[in-house]
């Protein structure tokens, strides 16, 4: 009787068990520092959270009516950015990928690249500089023919220095990474598929609304989130941009609007003492929290488009 042979073993080889231990350690310690971000947050956010004006200097009622308008210019600000950059991005993207030539489109993805690197300071004196004083005469052109309409109503900025100039800045400081990811995806899309609706008649647009936008769906979801973060965490070029005030308002022309989490906690900090710091910083675990969730949605979004791309 013949006895069968158990399974063969491959030899683990050190080099083997040292990139997998590696691994593991890198993997574990992004884990580890999030945890550990997570809990520095929330420990030193805890007595700001049931503070009052009479605790803090900075609050202005409670901690909760001190954070909503920081939250919403947060939001705000980014919402519009994303709105403003996505379509370019997608557009620039789709025209290096599958209409510019080669030599040019080379360049311009060089140049796309390049514009990523840009410290942030420099679109803020940009922004402050150059961009929002040209934007005062295109506000009072809004403002005077489009005021019936509540974002364009109330009176226009004489600095340009509002909530949709720096919307402007943060779409322009986005878009290269937006455009890079997107430009990236569509240049994977599968050649027989775009040979296939060319050769069933479809003209280059027609190919593109249908093999290479569906392909690159979950790659614009991808880069409009990285770019949503980043427009999100910005620091400097909003707080040198925009002239903040602790409101709540839609209207993009005046010189009343609300500030950002981030902005708030750069202009403040330095001067911060006391249940002061700690306020600051529990608005940076709001800014966490809203930050982790927009990922987590998006990541949602994708994962079930797999699911049904899948099932069917």
């Amino acid at each position: 009787m013949t006895s069968v042979p158990g399974p063969i073993k491959a030899k683990l080889r050190v080099g083997d068990l040292v990139f997998s231990r590696s691994a593991v350690f890198a993997g574990s310690m992004i884990l580890v520092t999030l945890a550990a971000v997570a809990i520095f947050l929330i420990v030193q956010s805890l007595p700001a959270m049931v503070a009052s004006k009479e605790d803090a200097s900075i609050l202005t009622t409670s901690f909760w009516d001190y954070v909503g308008p920081l939250v919403f210019g947060t939001v705000w600000a980014a919402a519009l950015a994303l709105l403003v950059a996505l379509p370019i991005a997608i557009g620039i993207a789709l025209f290096i990928s599958h209409y510019a030539p080669r030599r040019l489109a080379s360049v311009l993805g060089y140049v796309v690249d390049l514009l990523a690197a840009v410290p942030s300071v420099v679109f803020g004196l940009w922004g402050i500089g150059v961009f929002a004083p040209a934007l005062v005469t295109a506000y009072a052109w809004l403002n005077e023919n489009l005021g019936w309409i509540p974002l364009f109503s109330g009176t226009p900025s004489a600095t340009g220095r509002t909530i949709l100039t720096a919307a402007l800045v943060l779409a322009v400081m986005v878009l290269p990474i937006m455009t890079a990811i997107c430009r990236e995806v569509f240049l994977q899309t599968p050649v027989l598929h775009e040979e296939a609706a060319l050769a069933l008649g479809a003209t280059r647009w027609e190919m593109i609304r249908t093999a290479v936008l569906p392909f690159g769906r979950p790659g614009v979801i991808s880069a409009s989130v990285l770019g949503l973060g980043r427009a999100l965490g910005e620091t400097m070029a909003v707080a040198m941009v925009l002239s903040a005030s602790p409101v709540i308002t839609f209207q993009l022309l005046t010189s009343v609007n609300p500030n950002t989490i981030a902005a708030n906690i750069a202009l403040s900090f330095p001067e911060a003492y006391g249940l002061n710091v700690n306020v600051l910083i529990a608005t940076g675990l709001i800014l966490f929290i809203v930050t982790f969730a927009v990922n987590a949605f998006a990541r949602w979004i994708v994962s079930r488009r797999k699911e049904f791309s899948g099932a069917n």
